[in-house]
């Protein structure tokens, strides 16, 4: 048996469209970067930065977008064999609008649907998946089919094994409108996954769909009775709270940063998590490092390219605070 992947992870994949030009609405900008992105994407990114040995199992159009995601992907280290092509739908762009500190609308182009959510049971190596150390799943893959079969196919061969992370990624508008697959459907669906998954993952909105319950305290107890082992809700300015179904509890702090850009920095929270799991360490100490990663990415302009290497998140954690880069700097 070839030696087991320590982060696979499935869902959406695309290219983000950034401004280089912060403050301006889209019809401003004159000049944008382009950049590898997708929530489960860039976790797996963010995993490879921290020296884990990462795959991502996604869709993209067959298209030149979709070659420009491969090879990004292989320069960062993630695995593609289980990126495939789809002819019959162009891979996805997004856009951003960056007004620092707290408000950056996306503007998602998935239309007539995402490759990413026609992936297809038949296709999955779930012997990969179920050997995988940590498995990363989002809502996301369960708002459309054949991906929610697949997604729920893929939680089944894990079996509770290992580390099962749901991120609940709640996208509103990537759900359907009818009545079975409506963002109404949302909830009974989250449940359905959250019962085979032992970690769950999620802000508050997003707890709030899972659970129905809003303040964080209330919302984690919600996850563990749903099934997981470990429920991690993230608060932004307010930090993080850690519960594990031991009684174990971390509420840690975030660390200070002037704000280029709050998207993509849950992702590199989220790659951390994995590494801090993986290494063993005591709940406390993975939070303040997911932290840390999060904080670094919030003060970059891109995603992926701006997830951290362990260096710098020592660095940022023994200074207990992120020294911001200029939008459009080298990372």
């Amino acid at each position: 048996m070839p030696e087991p992947y320590d982060v696979i992870t499935m869902g959406r994949i695309g290219v983000d469209l950034y401004p280089l030009q912060s403050g301006l609405p889209l019809a401003g900008v004159d000049t944008f970067g382009k950049f590898l992105g997708g929530s489960p994407t860039n976790v797996a990114v963010a995993a490879a930065r921290l020296g884990r040995r990462a795959a991502v199992v996604t869709r993209t159009g067959q298209d030149p977008f979709g070659d420009y995601l491969h090879q990004q992907l292989r320069e960062f280290g993630v695995d593609d064999r289980w990126v495939t092509p789809v002819a019959a739908y162009p891979t996805p762009v997004t856009f951003c609008e960056i007004f620092p500190p707290d408000d950056f609308p996306l503007y998602f182009y998935r239309q007539p649907k995402a490759p990413d959510l026609e992936i297809h049971e038949g296709e999955l190596d779930l012997e990969a998946v179920g050997s995988a150390r940590v498995f990363w799943m989002t809502g996301t893959g369960l708002c459309a089919e054949p991906s929610r079969t697949a997604t729920l196919a893929a939680l089944r061969a894990r079996d509770r094994s290992g580390l099962t992370v749901f991120d609940l990624d709640w996208r509103p508008m990537f759900w359907d409108t009818g009545q079975e697959s409506g963002p109404g459907a949302a909830p009974a669906r989250y449940r359905e996954a959250l019962a085979h998954a032992t970690v769950a993952v999620g802000n508050l909105d997003e707890c709030e769909i899972a659970t129905g319950q809003r303040e964080p305290y209330a919302a984690a107890r919600a996850l563990i009775e749903a099934g997981v082992e470990l429920a991690v809700v993230k608060q932004g300015p307010a930090g993080v709270l850690a519960v594990h179904r031991d009684g174990t509890v971390a509420d840690v702090p975030p660390l200070r940063v002037e704000v280029v850009n709050g998207l993509g920095s849950g992702d590199a929270f989220g790659g951390a998590l994995c590494h801090g799991l993986l290494a063993g360490w005591e709940i406390a100490r993975v939070m303040r490092y997911a932290n840390a990663a999060g904080a670094i990415v919030a003060s970059r302009l891109a995603c992926s390219s701006a997830m951290p290497f362990p260096s710098e998140v020592e660095a940022a954690l023994a200074e207990g605070a992120v020294t911001s880069r200029p939008a459009g700097a080298a990372t």
